[in-house]
C-alpha cells in the first residue's frame, strides 16, 4: 500500500531545507573545533568523549548532506514557485524565531556584562519582532494557531505545494 508517508518526496520544503542548512553549518564548525583541539586533550576519558563526539558529528553531517540533493532549486516550475504573502510572512516568522533562539543561547555564554546587556537588548527586539510577525499572520488568517485542524490543513497544503514543485 502506497501512503504519503512511504513515498519519497521529490524535494524538501523550503523551511526544512533551511533547518538542515543551519544544522550542517553549526555542526561543521563544531566538528572543526573538536578536531583542532582533540590532540590537546590528555585526559583519556575526556579524549574518548571528544573522539565519540567527532564520530557522531561526522555521521550527523553525512546523514544530513544526503538531503541536499532534495533541496528546492531555482529552476522549479514558475507557477508552482509563485510565492505569496503567506510564504514571505512564514519565512520572516522563522527568521525571527531563530533569532530569539540564537540570542537566548548566546546569552548563556556571556561573561562580560556589556555583552550580556547588548545581547539581552537584541533578544528583546527579536521577541517583539516575532510577536509582530505572528500577530500579522494570525490577523490575516495565515497562521490559525488556535485551530489545530486548520493549522494542519495549511501545513498539508503547503507541503503538497512544495512536493509538487518541479526541480
Amino acid at each position: 500500500m502506497d501512503t504519503t508517508e512511504s513515498r519519497q518526496p521529490r524535494h524538501l520544503a523550503w523551511h526544512e531545507t533551511l533547518e538542515i542548512h543551519e544544522l550542517v553549518a553549526f555542526q561543521s564548525v563544531g566538528l572543526m573545533k573538536l578536531k583542532n583541539s582533540v590532540d590537546e586533550i590528555s585526559d583519556g576519558k575526556l579524549r574518548g568523549l571528544y573522539v565519540q563526539s567527532i564520530k557522531d558529528l561526522e555521521n550527523n553531517i553525512k546523514d544530513l548532506l544526503k538531503f541536499y540533493s532534495l533541496a528546492p532549486r531555482d529552476e522549479m516550475n514558475a507557477e508552482e514557485m509563485r510565492l505569496d504573502k503567506g510564504f514571505y510572512a512564514g519565512d520572516l516568522l522563522a527568521l525571527t524565531k531563530t533569532a530569539v533562539r540564537n540570542y537566548a543561547i548566546a546569552i548563556t555564554e556571556t561573561a562580560t556584562p556589556q555583552v550580556r546587556d547588548t545581547l539581552s537588548n537584541h533578544l528583546q527586539k527579536a521577541i517583539k519582532s516575532h510577536a509582530n510577525v505572528f500577530n500579522y499572520m494570525y490577523q490575516n488568517g495565515l497562521y490559525p494557531s488556535y485551530n489545530m485542524q486548520k493549522l494542519l490543513e495549511n501545513d498539508m497544503n503547503l507541503a503538497n505545494k512544495a512536493l509538487r514543485m518541479k526541480y
